[in-house]
């Protein structure tokens, strides 16, 4: 059998701003370039929110 390595690039990452449920076991989170609202309810669980940043994939615009 013959099997490829696909040599793939690797995805840039970037410190990005996101939102977070502020409630313990909810692991909601959103992008705050998606999000409509200057302070978000989480849309799963209707708790606040609260602002931190994550390492995600840098979108194409």
């Amino acid at each position: 059998m013959y099997y490829s390595k696909k040599n793939t690039e690797p995805v840039p990452e970037e410190q990005t701003a996101v939102w977070t449920c502020s409630k313990d076991g909810c692991e909601c989170w959103m992008r705050d370039d998606f999000s409509f609202q200057s302070q978000p309810q989480c849309p799963i669980c209707s708790s606040s929110m609260e602002q931190s940043m994550k390492l995600l994939p840098v979108l194409r615009r």
